[in-house]
């Protein structure tokens, strides 16, 4: 009768038969699993603090032949306000890629 394979003999999980960690091996081990926590916990915690502001009101505004996202920059701007900041922030606003209108064109202007 034949002795059947001992577990030293088997091929194992990738070929590994009964290869066993040392407590030097399982102290690497748990210290790769902790660094792995915590650069998820770090990248988390970034994701939490870019969170959206404050919502800002907003009013509808059919646009008229030959108005222009800049004149709706200077009359919403504040005292001290790069025009070309406020006119980015509108574009962002209404999701335009340029600062191009079109007569009819529904935009969101802020709540003065």
């Amino acid at each position: 009768m034949q002795n059947p394979r001992s577990t030293t003999d088997a091929p194992g999980f990738l070929g590994l038969g009964g290869l066993r960690l040392s407590r030097r091996g399982r102290v690497v081990i748990a210290a790769l699993v902790l660094l792995v926590l915590v650069a998820a916990g770090l990248v988390g915690q970034r994701a939490v603090a870019d969170a959206p502001g404050s919502g800002v009101e907003v009013r509808l505004h059919t646009v008229q032949p030959g108005e222009t996202l800049w004149q709706y920059a200077r009359s919403v701007r504040d005292t001290g306000d790069d025009l070309r900041d406020v006119v980015a922030d509108l574009r962002q606003l209404n999701g335009l890629t340029t600062a191009e209108l079109q007569a009819g064109q529904v935009v969101l202007l802020p709540e003065d």
